[in-house]
């Protein structure tokens, strides 16, 4: 989001918001997530005053800084318009998890807040959704493949390929096993959830209902950041 894409906001206070908010994404990844709104300000070359009216609270701060990130690293990760769905996906995959690993404090904070509006994460979640759908219907992934299994391969990649001082050549190599993993193989991915032939909820050795199981989700999903704790 550019200064001149904030409707209601005088060219001004649109560049202080922009200004403001970069500064505070790159506070939070590099002093902390305490980082205090009087360190934002200066960095962001504006004083306390004119941050505090741009933003209330700190989770005001925090929102926008999400919403900034999301919008012009992750949103625009999606790639679905190349000749080849397989290629689109995999850009989609990549550029997403670059993104995250760039932001893992701002990530965590997103989380915590809860600041994530429905409409930003309905429209990332439809892109998505057409770029898996694209590469399902060309017969280049499983097709019981869901959107929510990308997430959670993000997640994996994130845990296992991002590492200070790796190799990028070690990294290409894990990705690439983990995205061949997608790929079409005549045998049907376990089912997400795990219930009784009767669809009722899974009794335990002791006799007692477990009550998570009855909606158990492997991949725990966090609906303000459209991934999972």
């Amino acid at each position: 989001m550019t200064a001149s894409s904030m409707p209601g906001l005088r060219s001004d206070a649109a560049r202080n918001h922009q200004r403001i908010v970069t500064a505070a994404a790159a506070a939070f990844e590099e002093d902390g997530p305490a980082v205090s709104l009087d360190d934002i300000a200066r960095r962001a070359g504006v004083g306390i005053a004119t941050l505090y009216r741009r933003f209330g609270t700190r989770e005001e701060l925090i929102k926008a800084v999400a919403e900034h990130v999301f919008a012009a690293e992750i949103a625009s990760a999606i790639v679905e318009d190349g000749a080849d769905p397989w290629e689109d996906l995999v850009a989609t995959l990549t550029a997403t998890i670059d993104a995250f690993a760039a932001h893992p404090v701002l990530t965590s904070l997103a989380k915590e807040h809860a600041v994530m509006g429905m409409d930003t994460m309905a429209a990332y979640a439809a892109a998505k959704e057409r770029v898996l759908g694209r590469a399902r219907a060309a017969g280049m992934v499983r097709q019981d493949l869901t959107a929510d299994d990308m997430t959670a391969v993000v997640w994996m990649a994130l845990a296992i390929v991002h590492k200070p001082g790796r190799d990028t050549a070690v990294n290409s190599r894990y990705l690439t096993l983990l995205f061949d993993g997608l790929r079409p193989t005549g045998q049907r991915l376990p089912a997400a959830r795990s219930e009784s032939p009767s669809g009722s909820a899974i009794v335990n050795r002791a006799g007692r209902t477990n009550d998570l199981a009855r909606s158990a989700d492997p991949i725990p999903r966090d609906r303000n950041w459209l991934l999972p704790t």
